[in-house]
C-alpha cells in the first residue's frame, strides 16, 4: 500500500476514534465516510468505503475475515492501537508457541549438528514425518511450527514439540524470555505478560520425549524466564511479567520413571513451588497463580479433578490463584460446561481460559448438528462412532424413542413422523444444555471469575464456530463478565496481539465499543482517562503535522 495513503488513513482514524470517544467500529467507518476525506484524500477516501463494503459482506459471510485483516484500513487500525499511549496486557501466552523461528534455529542448528544428531532427527521424523528433514534454514523451521489452514487441535499440540528442544538449560530459558518480551513490546505494544510454561516435560509418551531434558531442573526453568524477563524489565521499568506454572491434564503426562502416578508427581511439583518461594523471595511478586493444560476431552468428571485439588489447595494457602484451561475443546457441550463447573466447585479457580462451552448457542449448536445428521440419513449414511457428532447423537434426549436414534446410526432413512421425533430430542437437550449453561456462566459472574478470550485459538484449534463471528467475547461483555485477552500461542497460530483486537472488533462491529475493547485489554478501568490517552494522540497527531 502507499505510505502516503497509510498515513492518511492512520491519521484519519485516529482523528475520528478520539473525537468520538472510541464508538464502534462500524459507526466509526460510517462518520469517516460522511466526513470531508473525500475532498482531502480521496485514495484514502476509497479504501474506507471499500472496507465498510467488506465490513458488510463479512456480516452476511461472502467474505472471511482473512479479507479485512489484509485490507489497508486494518493496516492502519493496527498503526492507531500500536500506539496507543498504554501497554496491553497479554493474558495468555506460552512459552512454546510464542518463539519465532528465527530464534529457534540457530539453536536447533546446533542440535542437529551435534553428538546426538540422530536422537534429534529420529524425534523429530516421529513427530513431523519424513519431510520434516533436512532443516536448513529459518524459513525450514518456521514452516514446521505454523499450524496449517486444516490441521487441528491434536495436531496444534504435537507441533509444539520442535521449540521444546531447545529448551534445555537455564539460559535458553532466559534468553527466550528476553526475546519474547523484546518482540511483543516493540512489535505489538505488550507490556504485561502472563507466561504459561512448564515446569516438569516428563512425560510416558514416546512422541513428546525430549533428549536431555532430564538435565533442567524446575528451578533452572523458572529461574531462567524470570532472569530474561527482569533483565528486560530494567531496561524498560513500564515492562511488567507473572510466570504461571501450568501442568498438563492428560493422565499419560508425568515422569513414569520416577513417580508411580501423576498425582505422585503432581505433588512433587506443588512442593518444588512452594520450596522456590522460600528460597527466592523476588519471585512472590512474579509467580502468582498456576494453570491447567492440554486436551480436556476425557476429562470432565469429578474424579479427573479431585486428583488436582489438594495441591491446588496448598498453593492456594500461599496466596496463590487457580487458573484453568477449560471448556475449550470436548466430546460434547454437554460435558465441555461440566468440566468448568467442575474446575469451578472443586478447584475453586479465579479465572477461566478459554471457556467457549460458555458461549456457545446450544439451540443453534444442536440444530446444525441435527441438520448435518438428517442430510446423512436422507442418504442413507450410517453414524459410527468414528463421525465427530457420534457422542453428541447418542447422548440427546431420546427418552422412549431410542429406535429412531437407532435407525439413525445405522443409516436407515427416517419417516416424517420419526423425523419429527428426532427434532424433539435435539430440543429438549439443546433446552437443558442451555439451562446448565447460563446456571455456570451466572454463578461465574457471581462468584468474579475472570474469563481469557482467545478468538483465534477458539476459531482454529476447536472447530466449534462456524466463523469468527460466532465467537461469544462481545455477548460476553454485555452479560458483564469479567474478560480478559490472550494470543495463546501467537506464531503458531499466525496472529499476534493486535491482530486478536481486530478481530473481537470485526466479529461485532456494531455493538462493541473501541474504548471498552481497549479498557479489557490495557485493564484501565478509568473511562474517562481513556477518553484523555484518546485525546492526547489526536494532539500529538496535529503536532506532528
Amino acid at each position: 500500500m502507499n505510505t502516503d495513503v497509510h498515513h492518511q488513513l492512520t491519521s484519519a482514524l485516529t482523528t475520528i476514534i478520539s473525537e468520538t470517544n472510541g464508538i464502534s467500529l462500524s459507526d466509526t467507518i460510517d462518520l469517516l465516510i460522511s466526513s470531508d476525506l473525500k475532498q482531502r484524500h480521496p485514495d484514502a477516501f476509497k479504501q474506507v468505503e471499500e472496507f465498510r463494503e467488506l465490513l458488510n459482506r463479512f456480516q452476511i459471510n461472502q467474505v472471511t475475515i482473512s479479507a479485512l485483516l489484509k485490507h489497508p484500513v486494518s493496516a492502519a487500525l493496527a498503526e492507531f492501537f500500536k500506539h496507543f499511549p498504554l501497554k496491553y496486557n497479554e493474558e495468555h501466552i506460552h512459552l512454546t508457541g510464542a518463539i519465532t523461528a528465527e530464534f529457534i534455529y540457530p539453536r536447533l542448528k546446533k542440535l542437529l549438528e551435534g553428538p546426538h544428531k540422530d536422537i534429534y532427527e529420529e524425534k523429530i521424523r516421529e513427530v513431523y514425518g519424513d519431510k520434516a528433514l533436512p532443516i536448513r534454514s529459518v524459513e525450514d523451521v518456521d514452516r514446521l511450527i505454523r499450524l496449517q489452514e486444516n490441521e487441528g487441535f491434536s495436531r496444534y499440540l504435537k507441533i509444539l514439540y520442535l521449540p521444546k528442544l531447545i529448551f534445555i538449560s537455564r539460559e535458553a530459558h532466559e534468553e527466550a524470555a528476553y526475546h519474547m518480551a523484546q518482540e511483543l513490546y516493540h512489535k505489538y505494544n505488550v507490556g504485561r505478560i502472563r507466561l504459561k510454561f512448564s515446569l516438569s516435560r516428563s512425560t510416558s509418551s514416546s512422541s513428546e520425549q525430549i533428549p536431555g531434558i532430564d538435565d533442567v531442573t524446575s528451578e533452572d526453568v523458572v529461574l531462567g524466564l524470570y532472569d530474561g524477563f527482569r533483565k528486560f524489565q530494567e531496561q524498560h521499568p513500564h515492562f511488567d511479567f507473572i510466570l504461571s506454572p501450568s501442568f498438563r491434564k492428560e493422565a499419560n503426562h508425568f515422569d513414569a520413571e520416577k513417580y508411580a502416578n501423576r498425582q505422585a508427581h503432581f505433588m512433587e511439583q506443588i512442593n518444588e513451588i512452594v520450596h522456590m518461594l522460600d528460597k527466592y523471595p523476588f519471585l512472590v511478586r512474579h509467580m502468582t497463580d498456576v494453570d491447567t493444560v492440554g486436551d480436556e476431552r476425557e476429562l470432565y468428571r469429578k474424579e479427573h479433578f479431585n486428583e488436582m485439588q489438594s495441591g491446588f489447595r496448598k498453593l492456594q494457602y500461599r496466596g496463590f490463584k487457580i487458573r484453568s484451561h477449560h471448556g475449550e475443546t470436548w466430546y460434547t457441550l454437554k460435558k465441555g460446561i461440566q468440566a468448568v463447573d467442575n474446575a469451578m466447585n472443586i478447584w475453586h479457580i479465579d479465572t477461566l481460559e478459554h471457556g467457549i462451552s460458555l458461549g456457545i448457542n446450544p439451540n443453534k449448536y444442536f440444530h446444525r448438528i441435527y441438520q448435518d445428521l438428517h442430510a446423512k440419513n436422507q442418504k442413507g449414511q450410517p453414524i459410527t462412532d468414528k463421525d465427530p457428532l457420534h457422542r453428541e447423537l447418542v447422548e440427546l434426549d431420546w427418552g422412549f424413542n431410542r429406535g429412531v436414534l437407532d435407525k439413525v446410526l445405522q443409516g436407515t432413512p427416517l419417516t416424517p413422523a420419526e423425523d419429527i421425533l428426532f427434532v424433539k430430542a435435539k430440543f429438549h437437550t439443546a433446552r437443558e444444555v442451555e439451562h446448565y449453561q447460563h446456571d455456570v456462566l451466572n454463578r461465574m459472574i457471581q462468584k468474579g471469575v475472570t474469563l481469557v478470550s482467545l478468538p483465534s485459538s477458539n476459531n482454529k484449534l476447536t472447530g466449534k464456530f462456524e466463523d469468527y463471528k460466532d465467537h461469544p467475547f462481545s455477548w460476553w461483555e454485555k452479560k458483564g463478565v469479567q474478560l480478559g485477552v490472550g494470543t495463546d500461542n501467537y506464531v503458531t497460530l499466525n496472529t499476534n496481539f493486535i491482530y486478536e483486537m481486530l478481530i473481537l472488533l470485526y466479529t461485532d462491529a456494531v455493538n462493541l465499543k473501541i474504548t471498552k475493547l481497549l479498557m479489557v485489554t490495557t485493564g484501565e478501568t478509568r473511562r474517562p482517562y481513556i477518553s484523555h490517552l484518546l485525546w492526547t494522540m489526536r494532539k500529538k497527531l496535529r503536532k506532528n503535522i
